[in-house]
């Protein structure tokens, strides 16, 4: 291959994720109620197969060359039923990329309160919705847990690539936050891009 046309294959793409298996995007939506700011929150329906019962945010995944701004407007409208014209877009937050190989883009919005007034919840996805106040997020420390993810290797040809049978691979920890709000936890995910946003806003 020719250096010119390497340079112009380059130049015609977008850095992602490497070695990405999906995209998924999430609106984390603010709402303004009694002159103050409250975070939108979602409960999976029970029957779902991966994670009932779980607090999270509106998304999914990302369809196609769709763009994460869309994708998380099209599932707050599949899932809670409020249209894309009553939510006003800020910004992205920090992307996750997961150590399961896919890429979260959380998407920070403002939801019109008459739009809150008109939820039609998807049942097959979604059980409730509930609010918490932002104050109370950017005033409370969550809980922290961690748990270390030991490396399970198998039958790694280690004497093929020239490594000891008794080679220390390296062990990766996981931080996992948690938010309590009147009997439900906002953890995982859900919990970090919760944490996140609580830093962005206190910086």
């Amino acid at each position: 291959m020719e250096i010119s046309a390497l340079e112009r294959r380059l130049a015609a793409r977008t850095p992602g994720l490497m070695d990405c298996t999906c995209r998924y995007a999430v609106l984390v939506p603010l709402v303004e109620r009694e002159g103050a700011l409250h975070v939108l929150y979602e409960v999976r329906a029970l029957a779902m197969d991966r994670q009932p019962g779980e607090v999270c945010f509106p998304g999914g995944r990302m369809e196609g060359a769709e763009s994460a701004e869309a994708c998380a407007l099209r599932e707050t409208r599949e899932e809670l039923g409020i249209p894309e014209r009553a939510v006003r877009l800020l910004g992205r937050l920090d992307f996750i990329a997961h150590r399961a190989n896919f890429l979260m883009q959380p998407v920070l919005g403002i939801v019109e309160p008459e739009a809150l007034e008109r939820l039609r919840l998807n049942p097959d996805e979604v059980a409730e919705t509930f609010l918490v106040p932002l104050d109370h997020l950017m005033g409370t420390r969550p809980l922290e847990y961690e748990y270390q993810l030991l490396p399970q290797t198998g039958d790694f040809p280690n004497r093929l690539v020239g490594i000891p049978e008794d080679y220390r691979w390296q062990p990766g920890r996981e931080n996992v936050p948690v938010y309590l709000w009147q009997g439900r936890a906002i953890w995982g995910l859900t919990g970090r891009i919760t944490r996140h946003l609580v830093r962005i806003l206190s910086e």
